[in-house]
C-alpha cells in the first residue's frame, strides 16, 4: 500500500513551528513584515495572494497588500518596489506572477533586493544556491524537500529524476536534490526514450504542465512520485501531472492533488519570511 504524502499536515506543522519562532521574535520587539504586490484581478493569483495573506496573520506576519490595476506601468510598479527595498520595516517582498504582458517580469525580479526576495527568484539567490552558498531558495522545491524528508524517504544515494526544467521548479530542485547528495537527471520536452530515463528513477519529481501525462508505464514499481501539476481535468476536478489512480498501487510513495505539494509553497514561502530577519 503507498504512502499517500500529506502535504496539508506536513505544511500545518512547519506553519506551527513558524508561529512558535516568529511569537518569540514578536517578544523581543522584531516584526516580520512582508509586502505582497498584485497587479491586476487575474482569479488563481487573486486566491493564491488571499492564501497567503491568511499565512501570515497564521503565523503572526504583518502583510502589507499592494492591489494594482492592469493598467499600471512597468516604471510605476518599479518604484513602489525601489520604495519597499529602502523600508527598514519590510523583510520580505513579494511580486505575484505572471503579470501583465506590458510588464518586464525579469525586471521586475531583478529589482527586488536578494536580501528581501523571499520567493528565491532573483539570479543572486538562484546563483547562491547553484554553486551551494546561502541564500533564498523558491518555495516548491524547498516544500519538495521537507516532503520527502518528513515521510522519512532518504534522498541520499538515489536516482532522481526530474521532468521538467523550469527556472522556478526544475533546476532549483536539481540543486536541492544535489545538495541532498541525490544523483539527479533532468528530462524536458526534448529528452529521448523518456520512459527509459525515468523507469531509472528512485524519487521521480513531474513538474511537466500537462495533465495526467504521466502513468505507471514511467514509473518503476515502488518508486517514490512527487506530482507539482496542477491542473482542470474534464470533469472539472483538480488534478496533476501524473494519473494518480492508474499508479497509486505501483509506487511506495506519492503526493496526491490537491493536498500535495499545493500548501508546501506557502509554507515554505513563510519559512523564508521568518528566515528574512537573519538577512
Amino acid at each position: 500500500m503507498a504512502l499517500i504524502i500529506d502535504g496539508k499536515k506536513i505544511s500545518q506543522d512547519i506553519k506551527d513551528e513558524l508561529k512558535e519562532k516568529v511569537s518569540v521574535y514578536k517578544s523581543q520587539g522584531i516584526q516580520i513584515t512582508l509586502a505582497v504586490i498584485q497587479v491586476g484581478n487575474d482569479p488563481a493569483s487573486s486566491v493564491y495572494v488571499g492564501n497567503k495573506k491568511k499565512a501570515c496573520e497564521y503565523i503572526g506576519i504583518r502583510s502589507l497588500a499592494y492591489e494594482l490595476p492592469e493598467a499600471t506601468t512597468e516604471t510605476e510598479l518599479l518604484d513602489l518596489v525601489k520604495e519597499l527595498n529602502l523600508r527598514e520595516d519590510v523583510n520580505g517582498i513579494l511580486v505575484q506572477l505572471p503579470l501583465p504582458k506590458h510588464i518586464n517580469e525579469d525586471l521586475v525580479i531583478q529589482t527586488i533586493v536578494p536580501e528581501k526576495d523571499v520567493d528565491g527568484f532573483h539570479p543572486q539567490s538562484v546563483g547562491a544556491l547553484s554553486i551551494g552558498q546561502k541564500g533564498f531558495v523558491s518555495c516548491t522545491p524547498s516544500g519538495v524537500i521537507q516532503l520527502l524528508k518528513r515521510s522519512g524517504i532518504e534522498i541520499e544515494g538515489k536516482e532522481c529524476v526530474i521532468i521538467g526544467r523550469s527556472n522556478i521548479v526544475g533546476k532549483p530542485m536539481a540543486f536541492l536534490l544535489l545538495r541532498e547528495n541525490g544523483t539527479v537527471t533532468i528530462c524536458h520536452s526534448r529528452t529521448k526514450n523518456l520512459q527509459e530515463v525515468t523507469r531509472r528513477a528512485d524519487i521521480l519529481i513531474v513538474a511537466i504542465g500537462k495533465p495526467k501525462f504521466i502513468n505507471k508505464d514511467y514509473i518503476k514499481e515502488g518508486a517514490v512520485v512527487i506530482d507539482v501539476g496542477i491542473h482542470r481535468d474534464e470533469n472539472n476536478k483538480l488534478c496533476g501531472d501524473v494519473d494518480f489512480n492508474d499508479t497509486v498501487d505501483h509506487v511506495s510513495a506519492i503526493t496526491p492533488v490537491p493536498g500535495g505539494v499545493g500548501p508546501m509553497t506557502i509554507a515554505m514561502l513563510m519559512n523564508n519570511c521568518v528566515e528574512s530577519i537573519r538577512k
